[in-house]
């Protein structure tokens, strides 16, 4: 099953992958750009793919872009911001219909690819500057956007977690950066990080739908050429396994406790192991199957929702729970639990067998769309390996019950983390 079929080439400044499939009625272009994560350059990166994307050098404002986007038979245009491992990545991508499916015959995968090199290569500058009405309206929304996570308890406890655990490492930033960083971010200053951005950046191009790989990258040459470079890479440092669990208590005014507990997996994707994590975090909490969620959530009813989730890159779990106030010491004890019932390989065939299943199922579903054939291919880019989207499946079937049990032992706990109320609301 070569689902993605994958034609890589090494093109001018940035790598140009090709996948040619007749699934879909449009062609995606999907842009993305790859930095360390460092304090100094993580808000100004989280500002800037958006003012990109609201105007340019021949469209000056966000009325006349999206004007022509709609000329284009209604082609959409989208930024994405994501941290995988300790990269920071932005995304552009663009969604245009495939003239074959049209009685106009505009070469429109043409069209697209000059609007994202317009996007890209021809901002909407001045004296070397960004055009500064974009750049305040996309600081507000910024600070909006950042302000948001705060405001939504689930996905505040996640990052607070982050940070407890975290602390010294860059994994600790937030995607969308710092709220006191966004108003030292200038025009001027941001037009000058632009330019390092292209310069530096690992970048690549996934262009996915019912094109042919030679048309495809004459037009890619023809309109993106950037300075070669050698892309930064992270050395992965050695974190030494905490004496004693890290655990933190905050209090707010909050009515449902955010329970959010940090493991070390010691297991990055690549290693040979990956494959029995990703099965062993399906039986643990993956799924609504999972233990964590028929123990903690359905027998005990002690939680509202109890999961768990990898982060590939960077070698963590997280497990995340809302439960109530009085109920801390009694979920932490069964989720305890849960972990130790794996690491002595208590549980059944059957739970192995349809958590294979559910993740085989799960990756057909995301290989059903561009967006999600990119989001599995760009594993590789990430991890510096070239993981093949057949073996990724036939791999993960061959996991056996004793390499699960090796995982789960090399798994470490790490932070408990516990949004808790104030005293006056108990």
């Amino acid at each position: 099953m070569d689902a993605a079929g994958e034609k890589l080439t090494e093109m001018r400044g940035f790598n140009l992958h090709v996948i040619e499939t007749e699934k879909y009625k449009t062609n995606t272009l999907v842009w993305r750009m790859k930095a360390p994560l460092s304090k100094e350059d993580v808000t100004k990166r989280a500002l800037l793919p958006h003012v990109l994307q609201s105007s340019s050098g021949n469209y000056s404002t966000t009325t006349a872009l999206r004007s022509y986007l709609d000329e284009l038979y209604g082609a959409t245009l989208f930024v994405d911001l994501a941290k995988k491992g300790e990269y920071h990545i932005m995304s552009f991508s663009l969604e245009i219909a495939n003239e074959k499916f049209l009685s106009d015959s505009n070469p429109l995968l043409k069209k697209g690819f000059e609007l994202l090199a317009e996007i890209l290569t021809n901002p909407n500058i001045s004296e070397n500057a960004f055009d500064r009405e974009t750049v305040d309206k996309e600081k507000r929304t910024l600070k909006s956007r950042i302000q948001s996570v705060f405001d939504d308890k689930m996905r505040y406890s996640n990052v607070r977690l982050l940070e407890e655990m975290c602390k010294e490492e860059p994994y600790a930033l937030q995607v969308n950066g710092e709220a006191t960083d966004v108003e030292t971010i200038t025009p001027e200053n941001l037009y000058e990080y632009f330019k390092t951005a292209f310069l530096e950046d690992e970048m690549d191009l996934y262009v996915i739908g019912d094109v042919k790989e030679d048309e495809v990258k004459k037009i890619a040459e023809e309109l993106l050429q950037f300075e070669n470079r050698t892309p930064k890479k992270i050395i992965a440092e050695n974190i030494n396994k905490r004496s004693e669990v890290n655990v933190v208590k905050e209090e707010q005014d909050v009515k449902q406790g955010k329970l959010n507990i940090g493991y070390r997996t010691n297991i990055v994707y690549g290693d040979t192991d990956y494959f029995a994590l990703q099965v062993f975090n399906g039986i643990f909490g993956g799924f609504s199957h999972s233990k964590l969620f028929i123990n903690v959530r359905e027998k005990a009813s002690l939680a509202y929702y109890a999961a768990s989730r990898l982060e590939s890159h960077k070698g963590l779990m997280m497990v995340m729970s809302g439960i109530d106030l009085k109920n801390y010491d009694q979920a932490v004890g069964i989720i305890h639990e849960q972990m130790e019932a794996m690491k002595k390989g208590d549980f059944t065939d059957q739970e192995l067998e349809q958590t294979k299943a559910v993740i085989q199922n799960q990756i057909m579903e995301t290989i059903d769309t561009a967006r999600g054939i990119t989001e599995i291919l760009y594993h590789n880019v990430v991890a510096h390996t070239d993981i093949k989207l057949e073996s990724w499946i036939s791999e993960m079937q061959k996991v056996t019950k004793d390499e699960i049990i090796a995982v789960t032992n090399k798994i470490d706990l790490d932070t408990i983390y516990f949004l808790t109320g104030t005293e006056a609301g108990k």
